[in-house]
C-alpha cells in the first residue's frame, strides 16, 4: 500500500495538473477574446469543463478531515484566515496594477477594493471561497449535521443553478458540493487511488476510455465553442454534470498517482506544491504579456498566442518565487507573517521562540 509521503506526492501532482489548467483557460480565453477566435487549447479547456473548477476544490477538501475538530481558532487561522490573507493581498495589487496603472483611474481603485469584500475578486475567487467553505463546513461539523444531510444539500444547489448575480453567492452554490465531498469522502478516495496504483494497466485503460466518453458528452449534443468559453453539448445536463465533475476529479487525482510514478515527474509535484504561488500571481504577467503580444501584431494566430502567454504566465510566478527564495525580498507575498495569525496559533508572535529568531550579524 502507498505510503503517506507517496498520497502527498499524487495530491501535489493533482494540484500541478489542477494550475496547469487554470492558467491554460484564462490564457485561451483572454486572448480569444481580444483576437475573436478559437484555438487548440480552447479545445482542451473545453473537454476539461465539467470537472476543472470541481476538481481543485475536492482536492482542497482532502485533508480537511485532519483539522476540522481542532478549536476554532486554530482552524480558523489555519483554514480561513490564511486564505484570506492571500486574497486580499493579491486583491489589492491586482487592482491597483489593473485598475490604477493599468486604466490610470485611480479614483476607482478604492472602491474596487471596498467591493472586493464582498464580491470576489477577478480570478482569486477560488482563494475567497477556499475560505468560504472551510468556515461553512465548520459550522456544520459544530452543529453534527451528518454528511448525508450535507451532500444532499449541496448537491440540491448545485444541479438547481443558482444565478443571483452575487458570485458570492453563485460559486457556493456551484462547488461547495465538491469541496464537501472532498473532505466527507477522502478515505474513499485514497482508497481508490491506492488500488488504481497496483493496477496501473487497467487503470490507464480506464483513463483513456474516460477521456473519449467525456469529450462525446462535452461536444455532443448541441455544443459550441466559443472565444470566451463553451456551451457544452449532454455535459450540461444538471444531474449528469455533477457526476461528470466528481469522476472527472477523481480522473485527475487518477492521471496525477500515475504520472508521478515517472522518474521525470517531479517538476509536476513540486508545481503542485507551490500552485498557490502561481494561482495568486499569473494574472498580471498573463495579462501584460498577452497585451505586449496583440500590440505588435505579429503573430494572429490565436493557438500560438495563447501557448506562449500560458507559458509566461506560469513560468513567471515561480520566476518571482525564486527571486524572493534567494533575496529574502518580498516573502510576505507568499508567507503569511506573524501578525497575520491569530495571536496563541502557530506561526503568531506570541508562539514564536526565542531561539528561533536570528542573531543579528
Amino acid at each position: 500500500m502507498p505510503t503517506a509521503a507517496n498520497r502527498l506526492d499524487w495530491v501535489d501532482a493533482a494540484k500541478g495538473l489542477s494550475i496547469i489548467l487554470v492558467v491554460m483557460m484564462h490564457s485561451a480565453y483572454g486572448v480569444g477574446e481580444d483576437l475573436n477566435g478559437t484555438g487548440v487549447l480552447h479545445y482542451i479547456i473545453g473537454w476539461a469543463t465539467p470537472f476543472r473548477m470541481p476538481e481543485f476544490f475536492l482536492i482542497s477538501g482532502l485533508f480537511l478531515g485532519q483539522v476540522i475538530a481542532r478549536p476554532w481558532a486554530a482552524y480558523a487561522d489555519r483554514r480561513i484566515v490564511h486564505y484570506l490573507y492571500f486574497y486580499a493581498l493579491w486583491a489589492v495589487l491586482q487592482i491597483v496594477f489593473k485598475v490604477g496603472l493599468g486604466t490610470g483611474d485611480f479614483a476607482a481603485v478604492g472602491s474596487q477594493i471596498l467591493w472586493a469584500i464582498v464580491e470576489p475578486y477577478g480570478v482569486l475567487w477560488f482563494i475567497y471561497m477556499l475560505a468560504v467553505y472551510s468556515l461553512v463546513t465548520k459550522l456544520l461539523f459544530s452543529c453534527k449535521v451528518p454528511h448525508w444531510l450535507a451532500l444532499a444539500a449541496a448537491a440540491g444547489l448545485q444541479i438547481f443553478p443558482v444565478t443571483s448575480g452575487i458570485a458570492l453567492v453563485d460559486h457556493f452554490a456551484a462547488y461547495f458540493v465538491y469541496f464537501y465531498a472532498g473532505y466527507a469522502f477522502a478515505p474513499l478516495v485514497f482508497r481508490i487511488i491506492a488500488a488504481a496504483q497496483g493496477q496501473v494497466l487497467w487503470a490507464a485503460l480506464a483513463l483513456v476510455a474516460y477521456a473519449f466518453i467525456e469529450g462525446f458528452l462535452v461536444f455532443g449534443g448541441g455544443s459550441e465553442l466559443h472565444p470566451r468559453g463553451i456551451t457544452m453539448g449532454y455535459a450540461a445536463l444538471p444531474v449528469l454534470h455533477l457526476a461528470l465533475g466528481f469522476v472527472g476529479s477523481l480522473a485527475v487525482c487518477l492521471t496525477a498517482a500515475l504520472l508521478i510514478r515517472l522518474p521525470w515527474m517531479g517538476w509536476l509535484r513540486w508545481l503542485g506544491e507551490h500552485s498557490i504561488v502561481v494561482y495568486l500571481s499569473f494574472s498580471i504577467p498573463m495579462a501584460a504579456s498577452r497585451t505586449l503580444l496583440e500590440s505588435t501584431g505579429l503573430i494572429p494566430d490565436v493557438s500560438t498566442v495563447s501557448v506562449i502567454v500560458m507559458t509566461i504566465a506560469l513560468l513567471s510566478p515561480l520566476v518571482l518565487y525564486w527571486l524572493i527564495e534567494k533575496t529574502g525580498w518580498g516573502r510576505f507575498l507568499f508567507e503569511r507573517p506573524a501578525w497575520a495569525h491569530i495571536p496563541g496559533t502557530p506561526g503568531s508572535r506570541s508562539t514564536i521562540k526565542p531561539a528561533a529568531v536570528l542573531p543579528a550579524e
